[in-house]
């Protein structure tokens, strides 16, 4: 069993944001966990860290930096944005060394940095085997935790960054309506666009929710913690551009019938008969509401979908918000939906 290690006497943390003035930036969409408890319980949820690389998003003034630290890891790598906090990630980094561990310091943009070379080929798995004792853990501002998980799960879909490693997983805060969406089945009323990417290519379960007192300053919104472990067989084989384009459209009219949305895929010419053409080939109703739809349901959607552009490239194309022209299509395209039974 591994003994926590003694790091030297540190200032608590309360005490270092006050002894660098470090206050957070509304620009940044910056809220700090001071509560070492709370920080502790959100690490204890990320798994067992001894002996692991983690990489820590956005430590700020180093919180969940310190929890991580007490879990003993082998190699934890921090990324943060906002240099002001210097000073402080580099005192708990001299600490940390002290007992012998490493902890890297990345001053730069999450969404801007190459992950790939901050782990070590020592911790590779396949994907089918068990996960890598790689995590990511991140409480992430407001303002980057949703674009931050869409390119993210794009990466596991194409298996590379921390996903070229195998199926590393991740423990990150979210804003509770932006948590419970992720986590949201068939039928919720939460379910959406994000509940389907999610969820295609991942396991993301909502472990509780933080009172936004907890943090400073106080945001408006309570926060969840939500952890997300890759499906060693995801629920879809399509890539995830095109994957995404057709959930977009689907939930673009959430209170509609789910073909509105797909109809929206279509130039206007064709737009009735190849909304409707997708429904006959996935022998789903078109009636379905957006919220109803299951991850399966979607997938075969894109399959319709794939099968008509390539039949008719002309309408891979159109853009439904586009500015510009788009091709008019003159004629009505007629599809024999007998071809289609390999769908």
């Amino acid at each position: 069993m591994t003994t926590i290690p003694r790091l030297p006497p540190l200032p608590g943390i309360r005490d270092m944001v006050k002894l660098y003035k470090v206050s957070a930036m509304k620009q940044l969409s910056q809220n700090f966990i001071l509560n070492e408890k709370l920080t502790d319980k959100i690490v204890k949820k990320a798994g067992n860290l001894t002996g692991a690389e983690v990489l820590e998003v956005g430590p700020g003034p180093g919180g969940l930096t310190r929890s991580i630290i007490r879990q003993c890891p082998e190699k934890l790598i921090v990324i943060e944005k906002d240099r002001r906090f210097k000073p402080i990630l580099q005192m708990l980094s001299d600490a940390y060394s002290t007992v012998n561990g490493k902890m890297d310091i990345i001053y730069g943009d999450i969404m801007r940095t190459n992950l790939t070379p901050l782990f070590s080929e020592s911790f590779k798995k396949s994907w089918e085997d068990k996960m890598p004792r790689i995590f990511i853990i991140g409480n992430l501002p407001f303002n980057v935790s949703t674009p931050l998980i869409i390119q993210w799960l794009h990466s596991i879909s194409e298996r590379n960054g921390p996903w070229e490693f195998g199926r590393s997983r991740m423990t990150l805060t979210f804003q509770k309506e932006v948590a419970e969406r992720l986590v949201a089945e068939p039928l919720d009323d939460q379910r959406c666009r994000l509940s389907v990417m999610a969820q295609a290519w991942t396991k993301p379960v909502l472990h509780f929710i933080i009172q936004g007192s907890a943090f400073v300053p106080k945001p408006d919104v309570d926060v969840g913690v939500v952890s997300f472990i890759p499906l060693a067989n995801p629920r879809t084989k399509h890539e995830f551009k095109i994957f995404e384009r057709v959930t977009r459209h689907i939930f673009s009219f959430r209170q509609k019938y789910s073909v509105r949305g797909i109809e929206t895929l279509f130039p206007p010419e064709c737009r009735k008969e190849c909304g409707h053409m997708m429904y006959k080939l996935t022998d789903l109703n078109p009636q379905t509401r957006p919220m109803e739809l299951s991850v399966e349901d979607i997938d075969k959607l894109v399959s319709a979908y794939k099968y008509l552009i390539e039949k008719h490239p002309e309408i891979g194309v159109y853009e439904y918000r586009a500015s510009r022209k788009i091709l008019k299509l003159s004629d009505t395209i007629k599809i024999d939906v007998a071809e289609c039974s390999t769908l």
